[in-house]
Formats: C-alpha cells, sequence, structure tokens
C-alpha cells in the first residue's frame, strides 16, 4: 500500500533519537544497554504505526521490544504511538530486515514477530517474502536457542506458503491456527490491520515456529 509522504519526517527522527535509534548497527550484541535492564528481548519485523508494540509492552513490562520498520513515513507513526503510551521498554529502528544480521548479535533475541507482512503474491517477488528461507536462516542466527517465531496474517495464500517454508526449512510447528480469534487468547494483542480485517469476517491466521538446535 503506497505511503503518504511526510516531509517533516526526518526532522522528527532526528528529534527522537532517544526512541528511534539512528546508529542501530552500532549496538549489535549489546541492545541491553540500551534498555539498561538484562529483560528478554523481542523484535517486531515490520512494525506498522506501532499499536501491537505498545500493547504488547504494556502488557509484558519485563521485556524489552523493538520494531523495525522500514517506511520513515509510517515509523514516525509508530513512534508517536509509542510515546503516548508511555511504556519505557520499547525501542524503534528505521531500518531493512534484510541487514539484521548487522543489527542483533547471535542468540540475542527470545521472539520475533512477523505481523500481516507484504504478501508479494508474484511468483517472483518470492525472495522479498519475509519467510523466505533467506530471512528464516537470517532469523535462526539472532534467535535463542529456545526463541520462537510467531507470526500473523490475514493472507491465506502467503500463510500456507510459509507453513510449507517452515517445514521445509525443518522448523518446528508449536501452532498453527486457522481462526486465531475464534479462540480465546488473552494474549493476542491486535495490530490496525488485524482489527481491521477481522471487523470484516476475515479469518486471521497465526503460526508458532521454532527452530531446531543449531549444530
Amino acid at each position: 500500500m503506497r505511503q503518504r509522504n511526510k516531509p517533516w519526517a526526518d526532522d522528527f527522527l532526528k528529534e527522537n533519537e532517544h526512541l528511534i535509534i539512528p546508529n542501530p548497527k552500532s549496538y549489535q550484541g549489546n541492545w541491553k544497554e540500551l534498555f539498561n535492564n538484562d529483560n528478554p528481548i523481542h523484535i517486531e519485523i515490520g512494525t506498522g504505526k506501532g499499536q501491537f508494540i505498545a500493547g504488547m509492552a504494556k502488557q509484558n513490562p519485563d521485556i524489552n521490544f523493538i520494531g523495525i520498520e522500514l517506511a520513515k513515513s509510517i515509523i514516525v507513526s509508530a513512534a508517536q504511538k509509542v510515546m503516548d503510551s508511555e511504556q519505557q521498554n520499547i525501542l524503534l529502528i528505521n531500518e531493512n530486515a534484510e541487514n539484521i544480521l548487522e543489527i542483533f548479535e547471535k542468540d540475542e533475541v527470545s521472539t520475533i514477530y512477523l505481523n500481516f507482512s507484504d504478501p508479494w503474491p508474484k511468483n517472483r517477488h518470492e525472495k522479498r517474502r519475509l519467510t523466505y528461507h533467506k530471512f528464516l536462516n537470517n532469523y535462526r542466527e539472532i534467535l535463542k536457542q529456545d526463541g520462537e517465531l510467531i507470526f500473523k496474517t490475514d493472507n491465506r495464500g502467503l500463510f500456507e506458503y510459509s507453513l510449507v517454508s517452515f517445514s521445509t526449512f525443518g522448523m518446528l510447528l508449536n501452532e498453527v491456527n486457522v481462526d486465531l480469534h475464534a479462540i480465546e487468547d488473552p494474549t493476542n494483542v491486535m495490530t490496525e490491520y488485524e482489527e481491521k480485517f477481522s471487523a470484516k469476517g476475515q479469518p486471521i491466521y497465526r503460526c508458532k515456529a521454532s527452530f531446531n538446535e543449531r549444530t
């Protein structure tokens, strides 16, 4: 979806470097220094406008959350949502997810969230999907041995593709849910897209997966 340009975004990022970290690669392996604690680190790739990460941080004050968003026009909205939430356990990164190995050290992350990622439906764009094996390999490197990947989408095609991708990669499927809102899960925090799609009666799919031990 095309995003409206926000000419003031660059200035906003500079004014809020305490929240939107300008040089994330320099903190590889040392993110706990910024949070000033040893709590687990959870990251959301494609954090959107910030509703999910703000809600998760409020629900889990003993976890450090880092939201990664490439689009400047979107991350400024996420930053405003985070500031409104007054949660102190959130940081944001304006960065491409392809660079994740330069941002996080091996075994530095406990959980990765992929929420309503771009499905890139054309076959020639498969390599851009965040559940493509190239990305899975990167996730495996930064996740702790007992870490988990949690994936939500409304797109059935992407969900089915991702299940195959996870299985082919040798991942363990800990949960496969084809109608998330049909169950009662008080821990589920909805994204903006999730609210929109579920209100239209569309099922929300969720998969929780983990990696086998690295050799």
